[in-house]
């Protein structure tokens, strides 16, 4: 539609991670200079968003004007690392974000593979964030290099586990020897724990985490048995030790089964992570404010409508009936996708690959400057 056809516009903006190059912020504050260069007139509305992977923590911590805080721990491949957790006082809230611990991202592609990683080194964040008194604890799981059921998390937590011999199982891989688990004092941590996953698999199986997640971290499929072997060793012993089964939870197969982890050793409840974010950020009340969204990723493919955040960004704006465009690195658009967005454009509508990952912030607001000029 022409502008002159269609002034003052209020624009919601809001955008996922561009994985690897723009956090939801820096998108956003592209994606809003290049429309406010075009279109002055317009009232933008900015509002990162995340349905519980990368970037988790930094844009929950600023939706919720949380203070960042620091300290040190371990990677997956528990190489010493300093990371960091958000907190909000007034509410007692923690925000932390695995991914930050123990994501993939943080280790040299295909240099350690995922039967020597774990998620240890995720512990030592949940146990700060109970010591500065929180109460409530939003965790985003999204983005983990592991596939240990949250097993290293569990033992960081004080959780023995023990073989027939009575010796202490320190890595996943050995569970298939696993007799009994012994229960640390502390098995709550906080009053609320909610852990934002952006899948729903369980465990085990086809869905599970070692068949469907499991390749992307490095895992072969002629390891699947094994891994597999390990992770229902686990399950088996718990619910005999414990009387109960995570294992078929919505999302308990989430970032390598820290869904289950998180559940059966810390008293986490997976929860959808967009209905997460999307509650905090008040967003039906932004959105019954718009006339227009724009939302974006990296990559929009068919995934992107299996509760990702962008897709479910076009969701409601299709119930609401407000225009949604779509921006993006690149995209792999079908039938579906189409019918999701009003319109899509990506990073190579108009610059090179090399050019699009170099320097994706400043493409990006040409791409939007663009757009608005053809609105």
């Amino acid at each position: 539609m022409c502008s002159r056809l269609w002034p003052n516009v209020k624009v919601l903006i809001a955008p996922d991670k561009f994985k690897g190059t723009l956090t939801a912020s820096a998108a956003a504050e592209a994606i809003a200079c290049g429309w406010a260069r075009v279109r002055r007139q317009d009232s933008l509305d900015l509002l990162p968003i995340t349905d519980g992977g990368d970037g988790f923590g930094e844009t929950m911590g600023a939706l919720l004007q949380a203070k960042r805080r620091s300290i040190r721990t371990v990677d997956a491949a528990h190489r010493p690392c300093l990371t960091k957790w958000w907190w909000e006082a007034k509410t007692k809230t923690a925000i932390i974000e695995s991914a930050a611990a123990i994501g993939l991202a943080m280790l040299p592609p295909k240099r350690f593979h995922p039967f020597d990683l774990d998620t240890f080194g995720l512990g030592k964040l949940i146990v700060d964030a109970a010591r500065k008194g929180a109460t409530c604890c939003l965790i985003g799981i999204g983005g983990s290099a592991t596939n240990d059921a949250g097993f290293g998390l569990a033992r960081a937590l004080g959780w023995k586990f023990v073989d027939g011999t009575g010796r202490l199982i320190e890595n996943w891989t050995e569970l298939t020897n696993l007799r009994h688990i012994r229960a640390p004092r502390k098995y709550i941590w906080f009053k609320e724990f909610l852990v934002a996953v952006d899948v729903q698999n369980p465990l085990l199986g086809k869905r599970g985490a070692t068949r469907v997640y499991g390749p992307q971290k490095g895992i072969r499929p002629n390891e699947f048995e094994e891994a597999e072997h390990c992770l229902q060793r686990l399950v088996s012993v718990y619910e005999k030790d414990f009387g109960k089964d995570f294992a078929k939870m919505a999302g308990a197969g989430a970032a390598g089964g820290l869904g289950f982890g998180l559940a059966a050793f810390a008293g986490g409840k997976p929860v959808p992570g967009f209905e997460l974010f999307a509650q905090r950020a008040k967003l039906d009340h932004r959105l019954s404010r718009a006339d227009l969204v724009i939302t974006g990723e990296g990559c929009i493919d068919c995934s992107t409508l299996m509760g990702k955040g962008v897709g479910e960004i076009a969701k409601n704006c299709r119930v609401l009936k407000i225009p949604c465009i779509a921006l993006a690195g690149i995209a792999k658009t079908d039938a579906r996708t189409s019918r999701s967005f009003d319109q899509v454009h990506t990073l190579l509508d108009i610059a090179q690959n090399r050019q699009a990952i170099s320097k994706s912030a400043f493409w990006l607001e040409r791409l939007a400057a663009q757009v608005a000029m053809e609105l």
